[in-house]
């Protein structure tokens, strides 16, 4: 028998390594003749670094960058395979490093994330996966461009400065003439869970600039910002970025990357899965045991959970998923995903605090995983 382990982490509480290996060990205490595969997962968002690096036995590289509001911060990033570079923006460039008081869209700035990107290329990185999520910034990628170096000018021909929100309604032209060269000779894919555009009300300024930090006025000048931003890109460069699914991803970072770089945009539970050979490895399994610290209405939309049990799907091999919480009814997964799941459990054993749960997460997923694990082989083997 064969059981693939390709959960998620549980937030605030267990890694996706951790999550994996208590049930792999709860799995082989009841029977160690199964052959147990563990896939750590990551959808791109905060932890990828972590799950890839540690399950690839790979290395973190630790750099002194600009934080979004321009101080000097240090942040890390992770070589996998040798030559594969993962990055969160959100390590150079997150809402998490800005003090509430402080959080200004219009001042915080994609600049960090350049110089990781640049250190990447230094360091010989023939590919680079950037995690797209929890970003202060709304520059539209133009301070990570600066940090490639790319220049940008405004009407009177004035160089501009560290680029920002504000800095976003400016320019005029942009010359790509300094941008590194080894810059081009990398692949680049972002791996985000959102497909918004640049522009307009469903995009980058609209949608998110509010919860970091926006009022209503900044939000339609950092709109009017992008659209300038995205008129300058076509004319410049040749490249339509405003309507293009995902571009509004970490405020129009996903777009600028795209423009400056000839990035791909993909969800990013996929390209987890490519990177992890995950397909590979669950041929011929009997079971997947998949998921994450809440099973919720999101996970429909781009959580690892959900892209596991898509790939399960093309060979017909069942997924269950443990979870932290099931916070979503039986009739409501069967509606919305198509008996992708055959069950969804929650380590949660009784009323009790977060706190209670996160402190005994440990104990509370072993023995869920024993008792699942104990009714499956029972049923499996009559």
């Amino acid at each position: 028998m064969k059981i693939v382990v390709a959960c998620d982490k549980y937030k605030g509480s267990l890694s996706a390594n951790e999550v994996c290996n208590i049930i792999a060990k709860s799995i082989k205490d009841i029977d160690n003749t199964i052959e147990v595969i563990v896939n750590p997962m990551a959808d791109g968002g905060e932890g990828t670094v972590e799950t890839l690096v540690e399950s690839s036995n790979g290395k973190y590289v630790e750099v002194k960058v600009m934080g979004p509001l321009g101080e000097e911060i240090t942040a890390r990033f992770g070589i996998i395979h040798n030559n594969i570079a993962v990055i969160e923006m959100s390590a150079a460039s997150g809402l998490w490093l800005v003090p509430y008081d402080k959080r200004n869209p219009m001042k915080t700035t994609t600049y960090g994330t350049g110089q990781l990107i640049k250190k990447a290329i230094e360091m010989n990185c023939k590919k680079i996966i950037l995690g797209l999520g929890g970003s202060a910034t709304n520059d539209g990628g133009m301070g990570m461009a600066q940090a490639l170096g790319v220049k940008f000018y405004d009407s009177s021909g004035n160089l501009l400065g560290i680029g920002n929100g504000s800095q976003l309604s400016k320019i005029s032209r942009i010359d790509i003439s300094g941008l590194i060269p080894a810059a081009l000779d990398v692949t680049y894919e972002c791996a985000c869970d959102v497909e918004n555009p640049l522009t307009g009300k469903n995009g980058a300024a609209y949608i998110y600039a509010g919860q970091k930090g926006a009022d209503y006025n900044m939000i339609k000048e950092l709109n009017r910002g992008l659209i300038n931003f995205a008129k300058v890109i076509k004319n410049d460069l040749g490249k339509n970025i405003r309507d293009l699914k995902g571009a509004g991803a970490s405020g129009g970072l996903g777009g600028g990357m795209v423009a400056f770089l000839n990035a791909k945009l993909r969800i990013g539970v996929n390209i987890i899965i490519d990177v992890t050979k995950l397909e590979e490895k669950i041929r011929n399994a009997d079971l997947i045991i998949s998921g994450e610290g809440a099973f919720d209405k999101q996970t429909f939309f781009g959580k690892s959970a959900f892209g596991v049990a898509n790939l399960a799907k093309k060979y017909n091999i069942p997924v269950i998923t443990i979870n932290g919480s099931v916070l979503v009814s039986r009739e409501m997964v069967r509606k919305t995903e198509s008996n992708l799941f055959s069950g969804n459990f929650s380590i949660l054993n009784k009323p009790m605090e977060l706190s209670e749960a996160i402190e005994n997460a440990s104990n509370l997923l072993e023995n869920t995983s024993r008792e699942i694990i104990n009714f499956y082989l029972k049923i499996k083997r009559k």
